[in-house]
């Protein structure tokens, strides 16, 4: 069974575009079969962009298992002067991310990657919403790495829903960074933050 967090090109194509408001700006999204949340931007994921919008990022951002890019694209717009690289697993979904960058007129850089297989930069915001289905050992091998390529600092953004496992993620994020601070809660979806202090 193939699944979002897979390279999974080769399912068929059924490629359909829907539109995003999102704090007064319409966004157009082109999505496909194979990709998480294909119909419409989860509820989980606004949260997380309605908070990172508000807290604001840095000079370098990485979208963290990117998807079809609504994240990548928007904090892009919001933030222009900042470098956004947008990086997934799934061949497919880079490939909507690179066509959702174009027509939504945003300049990012967008990358096949399983992690930070080929992510070497370092950056002043890492922002994801996880793959829970792929399990706690990818999971948390995100929050590991995600230290390693974090500026001091630079803070780690994580939406995670509380009966999926928020608060052991919240532990787990906490054993690595030191911190993790729960910042916002809605409809059962937590944010997270962490920031490296060394």
């Amino acid at each position: 069974m193939s699944h979002y967090f897979t390279d999974n090109r080769q399912l068929p194509q059924n490629r359909k575009e829907f539109s995003f408001r999102f704090s007064s700006f319409n966004y157009l999204f082109t999505t496909d079969n194979g990709v998480f949340c294909k119909n419409e931007v989860d509820f989980g994921t606004w949260v997380l962009l309605s908070n990172v919008v508000k807290e604001g990022v840095g000079d370098s951002i990485l979208d963290l298992g990117c998807g079809y890019g609504p994240v990548g694209v928007i904090v892009k717009h919001h933030f222009p002067q900042s470098r956004v690289i947008m990086c997934d697993i799934n061949s497919r979904a880079v490939e909507l991310a690179k066509i959702n960058c174009k027509n939504n007129q945003t300049d990012c850089d967008v990358r096949v990657s399983n992690r930070f297989s080929d992510v070497n930069e370092k950056f002043d915001t890492i922002i994801t919403n996880p793959p829970i289905r792929a399990g706690k050992d990818v999971i948390y091998a995100m929050f590991d790495e995600s230290y390693m390529h974090l500026n001091k600092a630079g803070c780690l953004y994580v939406v995670i829903r509380k009966q999926q496992g928020a608060k052991s993620a919240q532990a787990k994020i906490a054993s690595v960074f030191g911190n993790c601070d729960v910042i916002d809660k809605e409809k059962g979806y937590y944010i997270l933050k962490a920031t490296k202090n060394d």
